[in-house]
């Protein structure tokens, strides 16, 4: 390659890790698998190293990747949280235990010991301690400055709060979070139709970084401590000896740790890890191997970005071909219809594959995926197997598309796909695939507000087949709740009671209930208002309500194609034959003195609940926002009220305190 040529190149690839290592280091989401950028990186690496004079202060190759996020306090480490230097081949271990060799015979030093970790694909912390109790924990950052995130690792249940000795110590460890609970996480969110995480690196990193530690509480994380940053009052010969001490002062020490003494036993150790990737419960991006002697280490030195005496070897992702025998589609809770590929059986990573997710319609055209091809598979993140490409070379001609289903394959219900969705979902309301997550609505507190009638008992109702559909609440006898629960004959009563009070909701509830696609509870109240009853409601045409205030033509299209169901019009029929209110109970209201106005609610109120003030608001006409604008007529301000009420001031928005919107309303 010319000099300009190189030139040319390294500035591109400098552009490109930049960016991919903001998506993966600041926002949490990667666009490019981790070998893909490693193979930047190392071009980038080789490239400065056969042209020293383009090297930069600026290129990732001479710097941490990574940035304090807004919203977090700043922490300059007192020890630098550096990273690794990656190689991919055996030859270069070699070339680095020459390079250790060759400085321990120049400093009189006798054995050179190693010890091989695993290299856990997490977030790196560091967690400080004083007299034994933990003090701060942050993030590495950019290696030299990091964010607090202290009140985060608090929730952590694998950190001790106080450790085994009253000393001053830092320590750094890898936050991440195990294979099966990384599974469970995104078998949820699909299921709440939220994005998936990438991988467990992504969503452990994501989860730490939270601003609000009630939503990192609510994750599965875990840590493995592997290095003494910093320590008081104690001093250690060997980095083995280390983390057995840390482990006795109560730490999750990093649970893979051989020592080696010499460089056949390293690379054991390395072909040793690589098999038992698959069996370890947390995920695994290489091993690390790491001098073990800490005065040698001393001696040894740092760069600017990595340490002399470490490296991190990288496995190379393994992949297999197979024969993609058939294209089948499964129905989630929500109603979402997912391809599923059937696979020749073939093992990758120590498991055999034989089925892997296609996600949707828009990967399987952008994969070009015929039913009969020849594919390569892998292990995405020594996790979950994906399909990586088409051999379109091996085609013999009677291979055949894939068109996604256009009715259910379960229940046989209009299957469709709207604008700007990559997910195909059933629309049929009695869908067997639909009926627990259904059910769970149509009962909620916002709905039909059934109490007593959870989660749980509705998953026993199930299992014991005493309902099959919505309308089989209104059918339950006494003494089939009864056997539900040990002396259950209070709980039955009580919740038979439940049942019979919902079927004199106001219709509102039970347009909520139905959950039709984007109608929310304050549509189904403004439904309620204007059509009554639910038998003109489900007669509407889609230019009548498309010209509805607040409703527009998502919604008015959404509402249309639920009441069109035959599964709709044998459920509303069954309601109404179980005794189910379908008109509405609201009094007409000629009082609109909050009409064309719109409220938004902040801080603490005493008089009303916030419910209790947003019905007040909706009765009167107006309605209400979650955020603050220049179209706001009103900001309704209780005690503690915080950055709304400051952005209301500054866009001169009217505030109100709760005695003036007292008087308003009475």
């Amino acid at each position: 390659m010319k000099k300009e040529q190189a030139k040319k190149r390294i500035e591109e690839l400098r552009k490109q890790t930049e960016y991919y290592a903001q998506k993966y280091y600041d926002e949490d989401k990667p666009e490019i698998s981790d070998f893909e950028y490693d193979m930047l990186m190392l071009e980038l690496r080789n490239l400065e190293k056969e042209y020293p004079e383009f090297i930069s202060k600026k290129s990732l190759t001479q710097k941490v990747g990574g940035h304090v996020k807004e919203g977090f306090e700043k922490v300059t480490h007192e020890v630098p949280l550096q990273s690794l230097q990656d190689i991919f081949s055996l030859e270069e271990i070699d070339e680095f235990d020459n390079r250790i060799r060759k400085s321990a015979e120049e400093n009189g030093i006798k054995e050179v010991k190693y010890v091989v970790e695993t290299k856990i694909d997490g977030l790196s912390a560091a967690l400080e301690y004083k007299n034994g109790k933990f003090v701060r924990g942050a993030t590495r950052g950019n290696g030299l400055v990091g964010e607090d995130v202290t009140q985060n690792l608090k929730t952590v249940k694998t950190i001790p709060m106080e450790i085994n000795d009253k000393i001053d110590i830092i320590v750094r460890g890898e936050v991440f979070i195990g294979k099966e609970d990384f599974e469970k996480m995104n078998q949820e969110r699909e299921e709440n139709e939220e994005e998936l995480f990438a991988n467990a690196r992504n969503a452990a990193a994501g989860s730490l970084r939270q601003l609000d530690s009630k939503i990192t509480e609510k994750r599965p994380l875990d840590i493995y401590i592997f290095n003494v940053q910093k320590i008081e009052g104690k001093e250690f010969n060997s980095h083995f000896e280390e983390l057995e001490y840390l482990a006795n002062l109560g730490f999750n020490v990093n649970p893979v740790r051989i020592p080696c003494t010499n460089l056949k036993e390293v690379k054991e150790a390395i072909e040793k890890i690589g098999e038992m990737r698959e069996t370890l419960t947390f995920g695994i991006d290489g091993a690390v191997i790491k001098v073990d002697n800490l005065k040698f280490r001393e001696i040894l030195g740092t760069t600017v970005k990595t340490p002399r005496w470490a490296i991190a070897y990288k496995y190379p992702p393994e992949q297999k071909e197979t024969k993609l025998k058939d294209i089948v589609c499964q129905v989630g809770r929500t109603g979402v219809i997912t391809p599923m590929a059937i696979l020749e059986p073939v093992k990758v990573a120590g498991s055999t594959i034989s089925k892997t997710t296609l996600h949707n319609e828009d990967f399987i055209k952008e994969k070009e995926l015929k039913i009969g091809d020849t594919v390569v598979i892998q292990k995405a993140g020594d996790v979950i197997p994906e399909i990586v490409k088409v051999l379109k070379e091996k085609r013999t001609g009677e291979e055949k598309d894939f068109e996604m289903p256009k009715i259910c394959p379960v229940c046989g219900a209009e299957a469709i796909r709207e604008e700007g969705e990559a997910a195909v979902r059933c629309t049929g309301i009695e869908c067997p695939a639909k009926l627990f997550r259904n059910l769970v609505h149509f009962v909620s507190r916002e709905a039909m507000n059934i109490d007593g009638l959870g989660e749980n008992i509705i998953w026993q109702l199930l299992e014991k087949e005493l309902i099959h559909n919505i309308a089989d609440i209104y059918t339950l006898k006494f003494e089939d709740i009864a056997s539900l629960k040990k002396n259950g004959t209070k709980f039955a009563q009580n919740l038979i009671d439940s049942i019979n009070a919902s079927k004199q909701n106001d219709l509102y509830r039970l347009i909520t209930a139905l959950g039709i696609r984007h109608v929310g509870g304050k549509a189904s109240k403004l439904l309620a208002r204007k059509y009554k009853t639910i038998d003109n409601l489900s007669k509407a045409s889609f230019e009548e309500l498309s010209e509805i205030n607040d409703i527009g033509e998502v919604m008015a299209n959404s509402i249309r194609e639920f009441f069109m169901q035959e599964q709709t019009i044998d459920l509303i029929e069954k309601l109404k034959t179980a005794g189910v209110n379908t008109v509405s109970l609201q009094e007409e209201n000629t009082d609109n003195r909050f009409e064309g106005k719109t409220f938004v609610l902040t801080g603490s109120l005493q008089k009303y609940t916030r419910k209790e003030a947003e019905d007040i608001i909706e009765k009167f006409g107006g309605k209400t926002s979650g955020s603050v604008s220049k179209k706001t007529d009103y900001v309704l301000a209780g005690e503690e009220a915080g950055s709304k009420l400051t952005k209301a001031q500054s866009l001169g928005v009217t505030i109100i305190s709760e005695e003036e919107f007292e008087k308003m309303s009475h």
